[in-house]
């Protein structure tokens, strides 16, 4: 069994079936934002995801980036350097800014979104390369050091799971992305341009072989409800339909097919 911040992708299914593991069982156990936020006595940014992408991108549309300031990349921001704490390229929430977030700011440009038909690898590279020379400083897995630094750092902004920008409401403010705060109901109905679903996979072929291995998935089904002690814990739930569908899935265990990965 595996936690995923976001879906396999269609390649990493494959690399499953090549290697022996043909039956993959797929649970949405719940819902997650990528929230930007800032420190309490940071300056109350308003960021769009075009000022994101033009922010953090190596190539913005193409071209080196050579922003330093915030105004450098909307004049409407504040004269402040760019200084952004962020997962790391091994991490599955860095897939997730990169492809709700930094993707859809890049594809505001008509050119640039045409790519992805033409030249699928340039497209990608544009749209999701993180710059390198400071202004984004990866930040290893641990979300909680990101919380630690921009408080430490009130003109810095940290990007990492909704639940540690909910655990620390004296010390964190959300920073509204395309007008809309990253809020537990905001990321529940999906408004918020950062909610995203979470997974975990399951490998069936040990379902019978690892003792306690199904009813360590069937918890997932008990917990994750409105009084379920994960909302507790801070997992946004999913809507009543999606749960009733993933625990059918527990339930029966059904392998997905992989089909309508992309």
């Amino acid at each position: 069994m595996v936690n995923a911040s976001r879906q396999i992708k269609k390649s990493e299914f494959e690399d499953c079936v090549k290697n022996g593991v043909k039956d993959v069982v797929e649970i949405q156990v719940g819902l997650d934002g990528i929230a930007l936020a800032e420190a309490s006595s940071g300056p109350s940014m308003k960021l769009t995801l075009v000022d994101v992408y033009k922010a953090l991108a190596a190539n913005p549309f193409g071209k080196p980036n050579t922003a330093k300031n915030w105004n450098d990349v909307n004049p409407a921001l504040p004269n402040l350097p760019i200084l952004v704490y962020g997962p790391p390229a091994t991490s599955g929430t860095r897939d997730a800014l990169a492809e709700l977030i930094l993707t859809k700011g890049c594809d505001t440009d008509a050119a640039t979104k045409a790519l992805k038909e033409s030249d699928k690898d340039k497209h990608a590279a544009i749209c999701t390369d993180v710059r390198t020379d400071g202004a984004y400083v990866e930040s290893g897995e641990n979300d909680n050091l990101i919380v630690q630094k921009i408080v430490a750092n009130p003109k810095a902004i940290g990007i990492f799971g909704y639940s540690f920008l909910e655990e620390n409401p004296d010390k964190l403010k959300g920073i509204p992305m395309d007008g809309v705060q990253p809020t537990y109901e905001t990321i529940s109905d999906f408004t918020y341009p950062g909610a995203r679903p979470l997974y975990i996979y399951v490998k069936a072929a040990h379902l019978n072989a690892i003792k306690g291995l199904k009813e360590f998935a069937a918890e997932y089904a008990k917990a994750w409800g409105p009084d379920g002690y994960l909302k507790k814990q801070g997992m946004v739930i999913s809507p009543e339909d999606v749960r009733k569908a993933n625990a059918e899935i527990v339930a029966s265990m059904k392998p997905m097919d992989g089909s309508a990965l992309k």
